[in-house]
């Protein structure tokens, strides 16, 4: 957390229960403005939780949270029942977000690079389309802060890439701070300034480098981890950049 800049937000001992299953268990959890944060766990280990706590979706049973003065919040949640037999096209289910103009949908559209979809039917989509489309309609909001829950799932790995960089830009584009749920660390990486591992409460959280050699994350993710990890350095050897900070491909001859 960067120096005399308080937090868009700022949870702290946040305890959660659902017919007295602890969910979450004394978890603290700040982001400041402009800062790409990604939280990794396994399954049910309480992320979109967490998200739906920050976001004001739930009400946890202890603990405070403090938000900036008229934060607004723009989300992308992980699962979307759209009617695949609804007529509904990209344009006019961006619409439906409400208190908007052409204008600003033309401009979200612009800013994820995917104006070309404004008349495609939604059930059309691809996965990476419909996530760019999913992320205007976050946008629409002129968030201070993105939560996206698994904004990759259904995408391929240079689908993920491709959409990892864009939040990089669109953090730069509005200032804004961005929590990004994974499920796990492989591509987030590069686009990621801290990483916070939760399983119900957090195990570990810091640069994705050091977080990556924890021993309670290499327990929750270990062997699966580093198989993802050698797999993606292998077909992105040539992107420097990106598996150059992920991994040392030299350990992994299989």
């Amino acid at each position: 957390m960067a120096e005399g800049r308080s937090p868009l937000i700022d949870a702290r001992d946040i305890v959660l229960e659902y017919d007295g299953r602890r969910v979450l268990d004394g978890v603290d959890l700040s982001i400041a403005r402009r800062e790409i944060v990604t939280l990794i766990g396994p399954n049910g280990s309480g992320k979109t939780s967490l998200a739906r706590v920050l976001l004001g979706l739930a009400e946890p049973q202890r603990g405070r949270i403090e938000r900036a003065p008229g934060l607004s919040t723009g989300y992308l949640p992980q699962r979307l029942n759209i009617d695949k037999t609804l007529p509904l096209k990209v344009r006019r289910f961006l619409a439906l977000a409400g208190r908007t103009s052409r204008a600003k949908i033309d401009d979200a559209l612009d800013a994820v690079a995917a104006r070309h979809l404004a008349d495609l039917h939604v059930a059309s989509l691809s996965g990476g389309e419909l996530q760019r489309t999913l992320l205007a309609r976050a946008l629409l909001r002129a968030p201070d802060l993105l939560v996206l829950d698994e904004p990759t799932q259904g995408v391929d790995v240079s689908g993920q890439v491709e959409f990892y960089e864009l939040i990089g830009r669109l953090r730069d584009r509005f200032d804004c701070g961005v929590l990004m749920i994974s499920h796990d660390l492989h591509l987030v990486m590069a686009a990621t300034d801290r990483v916070i591992c939760l399983n119900h409460h957090v195990c570990c959280s810091g640069a994705p480098e050091s977080v990556r050699q924890h021993p309670e994350y290499l327990a929750l993710f270990g062997a699966e981890a580093a198989g993802r990890l050698a797999v993606y350095a292998h077909h992105h050897d040539h992107d420097h950049d990106l598996a150059g900070d992920v991994v040392d491909t030299s350990h992994h001859h299989h």
